[in-house]
């Protein structure tokens, strides 16, 4: 049995307990603050009455009923002070509470352990799964089948009591079963983080040793079996949450997310003392098989969703105590039409790219850290031929292909007690792939000596992307050049695009993601030692729009791609033609609804089957 994975909850309100009797809990519709709700949170509170007992706690009074959404919408990141209640699947709801004292607002998970406080229960819940467990004949193969079995298991030890149902004192073992309205009470008085305390005398239970709880309890103490023992505790709702991009915790203290919509968020999910938090981190990274030790406090893994985690333990090199940081990455990524909704990017450039990388030039996206260039050159994979093979290269697997014949490779490194010689590097997946036959490579990060043989890859005319850590042109170029990647500056220019993106501030406030620029590199002189490159495109910060610079100059356009066309040289303008054309294919594909990842791959395959992208010469 695995080992919990436990952490604090500190609510950010005092809470209000509206006393309406169980009948609000039995009959949601004879509930007061029920009819109030908008028609939306009705049906949601239906679904889930733990949603309900939240917002019986909330002072609504003070701070007004949570606006209910199915979904986020960008337009309400100009929300100073929001009160917002959305779904993150189908029984979990996060509460963004705002917080006038700070630039940080409150991100409250509501589960349907939340508010029930099963922690007494799950002890002895537990001593009994592992004798049934043990008795298992074969071990269950998939997670699936795991939480089955662990859900068949809690309902053989589980006697549910209906409302109104009176239970024959004759068969009690214990003490009388509490209402709904009293074990809230009980969980609203005690410390929601105190660990569990063993049943006392009174624990209600059958005479055959089932023990009699509630159905909210049953659902709550069922989701806290399956998230603490398969799942991934109380990181579950972050894990879940489409919404977040990073999760952050610096130490003592509460757990920081990074939102797509609120920006940077507060949880009340936190830890106490350093004590507890060792404790977490110790057992997060035994669930992914990559165990802390003194020696070896450092882990840089993968969670099962493909999430990237860092977890550092210990105060020796962590001066206010261990602490994880979990990079999101989101199971469907991002196409590039929602790249251009978020204003990454517009459709001029998107047409410009779409025609670089259908006719094989090799392309970096660089900029910072947290700048996207992952989700940009993920979202650019739909723009490369659908016959295609494509063979990727990543130390941590974040990227996501539409095409068919994807060979996907992970560099492993060396494990405890392996030998010499055991771990594979990006270097020597990048040889590999040079014997596969790929039309495209795309390297994960290029950020040691896989450069000189991704440089090599492309100089025998093989297409490479990949994103790269360089905030210019000429840094990208120096870092290329200079240790430990150390490129011929001669090879420098068989790479034909850099886009250059980063997270700029806004003058109304908000820091967004922008492509800086998108760049042609046309050569090197060996007498100047010297590059040159030209933008095409170049973002004006002042009017938050793109300009196409390269409009009637672009070298690649010109000189590339209309000479593999067949295009005369008296007629090498048409190219900037077949541009505009793009931008408006994938413009109405926008407006059509074709914004999904795999929906506006398949779209572009069948415009390119029925002809419609054909260059007349």
């Amino acid at each position: 049995m695995v080992t919990d994975l436990e952490a604090t909850v500190t609510l950010p309100f005092e809470p209000e307990f509206i006393d309406e009797g169980n009948d609000c809990y039995n009959n949601v519709e004879s509930c007061a603050l029920y009819r109030m709700l908008p028609s939306n949170a009705r049906e949601y509170v239906k679904a889930n009455p733990h949603l309900l007992e939240y917002l019986h706690i909330l002072p609504v009074n003070t701070v007004g009923i949570p606006l209910f959404l199915p979904e986020l919408k960008n337009d309400l990141k100009s929300l100073e002070n929001p009160n917002i209640i959305y779904p993150v699947n189908d029984t979990t709801f996060v509460h963004i509470f705002p917080d006038p004292n700070d630039v940080r607002n409150w991100y409250i998970p509501i589960e349907p352990s939340f508010l029930h406080s099963v922690k007494a229960t799950l002890p002895v819940i537990e001593d009994r799964l592992i004798d049934m467990i043990d008795a298992l004949e074969e071990d269950p193969l998939t997670e699936e089948a795991r939480i089955e079995t662990l859900k068949t298991f809690v309902q053989q030890l589980v006697y549910v009591k209906q409302p109104g149902e009176v239970i024959d004192e004759s068969l009690l073992s214990g003490g009388k079963p509490r209402d709904i309205k009293t074990r809230i009470k009980i969980f609203l008085t005690s410390d929601i983080g105190a660990p569990a305390k063993p049943p006392s005398s009174g624990f209600p239970e059958l005479a055959d040793g089932r023990i009699i709880l509630t159905p909210q309890e049953y659902r709550a103490l069922e989701y806290m079996i399956v998230r603490d023992k398969i799942e991934m505790g109380v990181l579950k709702p972050f894990l879940s949450d489409r919404y977040i991009e990073d999760i952050t915790c610096d130490g003592v203290g509460p757990i920081f997310i990074e939102h797509k919509i609120f920006k940077g968020l507060k949880s009340v999910v936190g830890f106490r003392d350093s004590q507890e938090l060792d404790s977490f981190v110790i057992k997060l990274a035994e669930r992914i098989k990559q165990p802390l030790t003194y020696r070896s406090p450092i882990v840089d893994s993968t969670l099962p969703d493909g999430s990237r985690i860092n977890i550092v333990y210990g105060t020796d090199i962590s001066k206010h105590g261990s602490n994880f940081t979990i990079r999101k990455v989101n199971e469907i990524p991002l196409s590039i039409l929602q790249v251009i909704e978020n204003g990454t990017c517009d459709y001029m450039m998107a047409a410009y790219l779409w025609i670089c990388l259908e006719y094989g030039m090799s392309l970096f996206v660089s900029g910072e850290t947290a700048s996207g260039k992952t989700t940009t050159l993920n979202a650019l994979t739909t723009f490369l031929p659908p016959e295609s093979k494509i063979v990727t290269i990543e130390d941590t697997p974040e990227l996501t292909v539409p095409h068919r014949n994807w060979t996907r490779e992970v560099a492993k490194a060396k494990g405890k007690g392996e030998g010499e010689g055991s771990d594979v590097t990006m270097f020597d997946l990048l040889k590999a792939a040079l014997r596969q036959r790929p039309n495209q490579i795309l390297v994960g990060e290029i950020r040691g000596v896989e450069g000189s043989v991704a440089f090599s890859a492309m100089q025998t005319g093989h297409a490479v992307m990949s994103t790269f850590h360089a905030a210019s042109i000429e840094k990208l170029i120096q870092r290329l050049c200079g240790d430990p990647i150390s490129i011929p500056k001669t090879f420098v220019d068989n790479l034909n695009l850099v886009i250059i993106q980063s997270a700029v501030k806004l003058p109304g406030g908000g820091t967004v993601r922008r492509m800086l620029s998108i760049n042609e590199l046309v050569g090197y002189d060996p007498e100047t030692e010297g590059f040159s490159f030209m933008a095409t495109f170049v973002w004006d910060p002042a009017t938050d729009t793109f300009t196409f610079t390269g409009r009637g100059s672009s070298y690649l356009l010109e000189n590339k791609i209309a000479t593999m066309l067949g295009i005369p040289e008296n007629r090498r303008a048409e190219i900037y033609d077949e541009i505009d054309k793009r931008a408006r294919i994938l413009e109405r594909l926008h407006k059509a609804g074709y914004t999904q990842f795999w929906d506006l791959f398949h779209m572009i395959t069948k415009i390119k089957k029925q002809g419609l992208l054909t260059i007349e010469v």
